[in-house]
């Protein structure tokens, strides 16, 4: 299992909008989160920073992820979430949300 940790802003005027899709979070797009094998997926805020933790128990990351985002309803469900959203300027080519550097953890 790999722990990840992600950050992106979310838009002042967006706020309240990102929190309300979320609480009603589409039964398609949970059931691929699941079947790419991420659990115990959790996203906070505080201010306009949105930091996610996930868990991933598969083998192959990058080829989970790229059959997340080939999904259609997923594809769609960011077509509403990310246009709420402002990745970070100093983020990874190619990354939306930052990925973040794990440098504590205790069981």
């Amino acid at each position: 299992m790999q722990r990840y940790g992600q950050v992106i802003g979310v838009k002042p005027d967006q706020i309240a909008a990102y929190e309300a899709i979320h609480a009603n979070t589409w039964p398609e797009v949970l059931a691929m989160i699941h079947s790419c094998n991420i659990r115990n997926y959790s996203i906070f805020r505080h201010g306009t920073l949105l930091f996610a933790y996930f868990e991933y128990i598969g083998d192959d990351f990058a080829a989970d992820m790229a059959r997340m985002a080939a999904d259609p309803k997923t594809r769609e469900w960011w077509t509403h979430t990310d246009p709420m959203q402002e990745p970070l300027p100093d983020r990874a080519t190619g990354e939306w949300w930052a990925t973040m550097r794990e440098v504590f953890h205790t069981d």
